[in-house]
């Protein structure tokens, strides 16, 4: 009862986060990712593929492609449509279309190391290696999207049915102008290669640590945060090989190799048919009935 008179005032205040508990309409469609696997270069990208005559800017973002975990449900239901929503989401059937990004765990865990020291979530003397199984392990990250691998393991079999499309970070860093080319097709824009060379060169990861440092102090993602730790990453990939320990890639391999294998990533050292997979994707506490799904495991992605 309380928990309920609670959730009522903050919807009225405008204070509550949108979240898994926002409405969902037909025509919505949703750009989904972990979180760190280049959901804000997409979330730009899409964004001024859209609305190319104006200047794209952490100051209108949240106008154009709102953040789900960010705002309010009022916000969001105040949006026009047909919208185009961010979430870090596991799983969820109402959402009608789905561009669904996906990235490197070796990586992600670099990144979201950065973002959490950022937020000052850890310690900067907090050791990567301890902390690499502690994100493994689902200990450090208690929000609502669960681990790399239950967050990835629970979209992937939607990859089979309509309205789905994924996309793989490393592909747009390496052929941008056919992996945006697929998403602005998926979401019936123009393909022309100017429109889709301008909105690379506006979305190019230099721009976008230009306008954090003129705008993040504003920004709600970052507004309070530490400043001296981007929230825009180096936009690269492989990092992993150099910056982890051999038992660390060895840990995150041990845990979701058969599925970051179905996504193409190599491993290092084994080919994942004898490692304990723990990719599968367990209902988070809290949340209600016929909401999560059980995937069975996916051995191959649709191109």
């Amino acid at each position: 009862m309380i928990y309920g008179l609670k959730r009522v005032a903050r919807y009225l205040l405008g204070t509550d986060k949108a979240g898994r508990l926002l409405r969902v309409y037909p025509d919505d469609t949703f750009i989904v990712s972990y979180p760190r696997s280049g959901n804000t270069w997409t979330r730009f990208l899409i964004a001024n593929l859209i609305r190319p005559s104006e200047e794209i800017t952490f100051g209108n973002i949240e106008r154009i492609i709102p953040d789900a975990e960010a705002q309010s449900s009022r916000f969001l239901l105040r949006t026009p449509r047909p919208r185009i929503i961010k979430t870090h989401e596991y799983f969820d059937h109402r959402y009608p279309k789905v561009i669904y990004v996906v990235r490197d765990p070796r990586d992600v865990v670099l990144s979201y190391y950065n973002f959490q020291r950022k937020y000052r979530q850890v310690e900067d003397e907090y050791p990567l290696a301890k902390y690499v199984s502690d994100f493994v392990n689902g200990r450090l990250i208690s929000a609502d999207w669960g681990t790399w691998g239950e967050n990835v393991g629970s979209w992937l079999p939607r990859a089979a049915r309509p309205g789905f499309l994924l996309v793989r970070y490393e592909d747009l860093l390496t052929e941008p102008l056919r992996e945006l080319g697929r998403m602005a097709s998926f979401l019936g824009c123009s393909t022309g290669p100017e429109l889709l060379s301008a909105a690379l060169e506006k979305s190019s990861a230099e721009k976008m640590r230009a306008m954090e440092r003129a705008q993040g102090a504003k920004w709600v993602s970052t507004k309070g945060k530490r400043a001296d730790i981007p929230f825009v990453g180096e936009a690269s990939s492989g990092r992993w090989t150099t910056r982890l320990l051999p038992e660390s890639v060895a840990e995150i391999e041990a845990h979701w190799g058969l599925i970051m294998q179905s996504l193409g990533y190599t491993l290092t050292e084994t080919d994942g048919r004898n490692l304990p997979q723990q990719f599968f994707f367990r209902p988070l506490s809290g949340k209600a009935a016929g909401e999560t799904t059980t995937p069975s495991l996916v051995t191959k992605i649709p191109a």
